[in-house]
């Protein structure tokens, strides 16, 4: 059976999509995208990044040993479950790549900045509370949204569940300025592939904000387009937004105790 494809791939228990009509890449090939020119580029700049070559070589024998299924969507090679992404800016998309790939685009010219790896870390800062009229400058309409700084937009730009998947609102910049100068762990976001999380519960008025990779940004999207119903989700949807946030709060570090 094939691997989920699009946004049912980041969403536990999706049934997958029916396989596309692709031949592996021959050996050798650059990724979709990248030129020749700037994968030798990138492949050059390897051995000045400490320990990139041992961990591409490491990574063979977990390659290896991937059950048959999910490939990497750059050199078709077979990828763990656990696996990594890339996003491609021009297509504003994500690609699930195996650890080689993904480590060769940690290297920021890689692929002519086209492609940026998503990186995997989860961050708070409890020392820096939310207040609730913070919350309420951003003026979205539900207590959940994320905040993704976008290098093509130029600004940064809030989204929030609703049963499209996600809804685009526009913020008020200068408030946005104003909270992310009172509040550095949202000013931390790498552009493009990391957001900026909120979010806001009702019943006692905590306010939490995160660093999350984009890729748990796509994953909530699928899910609240394929569990939401009604005006306000439902109780499969709301259920499944609690244990999103369960997630997040399990993985993240204390953003105070970051190396700067």
């Amino acid at each position: 059976m094939s691997s989920p494809t699009g946004l049912r791939r980041f969403v536990p228990g999706a049934q997958p999509a029916p396989p596309p009509d692709r031949a592996p890449a021959p050996p050798g090939s650059p990724p979709p995208g990248v030129s020749a020119a700037a994968a030798a580029a990138a492949a050059a700049a390897l051995p000045d990044t400490p320990g990139v070559l041992e961990r591409i070589r490491a990574s063979k024998d977990a390659v290896a040993a991937a059950a048959p299924g999910e490939t990497c969507e750059m050199c078709a090679a077979a990828v763990v479950p656990s696996h990594g992404h890339v996003a491609d800016l021009e297509k504003s998309s994500l690609l699930c790549v195996c650890r080689p790939c993904y480590l060769l685009f940690e290297h920021s010219k890689a692929g002519g900045g086209r492609y940026k790896r998503v990186p995997d870390r989860y961050l708070y800062d409890p020392a820096r509370p939310m207040a609730a009229n913070e919350w309420d400058e951003l003026e979205i309409p539900v207590g959940l949204a994320f905040f993704l700084d976008s290098t093509q937009a130029g600004e940064v730009t809030g989204f929030y569940p609703s049963p499209a998947g996600v809804t685009e609102c526009r913020l008020d910049l200068s408030a946005w300025e104003r909270i992310a100068a009172a509040h550095p762990l949202l000013a931390a976001i790498e552009p493009d592939v990391e957001a900026a999380l909120i979010t806001r519960t009702d019943k006692t008025n905590v306010i939490e904000h995160f660093i999350v990779p984009i890729d748990a940004c796509y994953e909530l999207a699928g899910r609240m387009r394929m569990l939401w119903k009604g005006f306000d989700g439902g109780t499969e949807a709301l259920q499944s937004i609690a244990e999103f946030l369960d997630d997040v709060r399990s993985h993240a570090r204390d953003f105070s105790l970051e190396p700067s």
